[in-house]
Parts: C-alpha cells; structure tokens; sequence
C-alpha cells in the first residue's frame, strides 16, 4: 500500500513527519507528494522536505490513502488543480483522506465537505463550516473515509484511526 503525503513551502514538520515514519513503520510505502515547483519544500522552520513525487505524475489508484499536513502550505496546496481533484478523486474511490490542522483548506477547495463531519485547527473552522461541514472539536473526527484532526497534539489519534482504516 502507498501513502501520499502532500508537501510544500511553510509545512508544520510534525504533521508531515510523525505520519511519514508512522505509517512506514506499519509497512506502507509513504510518499511525500509536492506541487511540482521545487524539488525540495521547507517547513516553517526551514527543515526540508524533499518532494518524492510531483502532482503530476500522481494517480489516485496507486494509492491507499492521502494525507494533508497543516502548517500555511494548505494555503498553497490549495491553489493547485492536480491537488485538489487527487483528493476529489481519493475521496469519490473511497480511499482515506486524512487531514490535520490547516489541512481542510484542501478539503474545502477539492469540493467534498458537504454534509461531513470534520475537526481542524480552530481558525479554519468557518472555512470548514463554509463549504457545508459540521465542525465537532475533538482530536479526531472519522467520516467514512475522511479522517480530521485539529493540531500536533492530536497526532497520536490521527495516525492510530488512519492505520485502523486501512486495515478494514
């Protein structure tokens, strides 16, 4: 199985990080997916990311599921249409979507909130509310596929209902 890790400028290191490792440790090939623009992205304290795999080249039937870090790089994952209709297209397979933090900016802009529910981080909350989500503040909201969490904190969650949804 594959992950996609989407990656770019001004990521939040933990939320690419943490899960990259976790779910290698539970056997998945994890990739960290970036736009195209550079070959290498940094977080918001400069620690790199290399992209393994642009936008381009990505095809929702090689993978298992997609996860959308936080940090600002939602902000501009979001401006990208390969972005948004991958997530479009993991969600209407049914495959699992999993977004932390700012990452439901990418939700919002790929068209599937309406009618789920979610978690982020609390200033997106409108945003979420916005584009037809029911926001529940809790450290993760699973949805069917769709897998939200709100901030680092929640990570421990995150990852532990992202693998129990891969294994169903």
């Amino acid at each position: 199985m594959k992950a996609a890790i989407l990656v770019e400028d001004q990521y939040q290191v933990l939320e690419v990080w943490y899960p990259y490792f976790r779910l290698k440790e539970e056997g998945l090939e994890a990739i960290l997916v970036g736009t195209g623009a550079k070959k290498e992205y940094k977080s918001k304290e400069g620690y790199p990311a290399p992209e393994e795999l642009s936008i381009e080249k990505v095809k929702a039937d090689d993978f298992a599921v997609v996860i959308i870090p936080g940090g600002y790089a939602p902000d501009i994952l979001r401006r990208y249409p390969k972005i948004n209709s991958f997530v479009r297209e993991m969600d209407q397979a049914k495959k699992v979507v999993a977004s932390i933090c700012h990452g439901g900016w990418v939700l919002v802009s790929a068209g599937i909130l309406k009618g789920r529910k979610v978690t982020s981080f609390s200033a997106i909350k409108d945003d979420l509310v916005n584009a037809g989500a029911e926001f529940i503040d809790q450290e993760v909201v699973v949805d069917g596929n769709l897998i939200t969490s709100r901030a680092p904190y929640d990570l421990p969650a995150f990852c532990r209902e992202i693998i129990k949804k891969l294994k169903e």
